[in-house]
């Protein structure tokens, strides 16, 4: 299942790095949402190497279905609007 990676979590003015807010197509609802938690999250960075970060899905983030994402470690600003593969 493919995901997008819609914006970091965080205030106003403290960003999370390696918190990041998903959005997968065909879910809208809370409730579609709640059977993906706990399940694996990875980024593969584009590019000669090919990183692959991996992350954990936590928590949903609001009431359409979006999902909080949490990986190992930080991602780049070049991350958002692109896929996340959840497995």
């Amino acid at each position: 299942m493919q995901g997008i990676i819609s914006h970091f979590r965080g205030s106003f003015r403290r960003k999370k790095g390696n918190h990041l807010i998903v959005v997968v197509p065909g879910v809208d609802k809370l409730e579609k949402a709640k059977p993906l938690l706990g399940k694996s999250a990875v980024w593969t960075a584009p590019g000669k190497q090919k990183t692959a970060i991996k992350g954990k899905v936590s928590s949903t983030h609001g009431n359409k279905g979006a999902l909080r994402v949490i990986f190992e470690r930080g991602l780049p600003g070049q991350s958002l609007g692109q896929e996340v593969k959840i497995e």
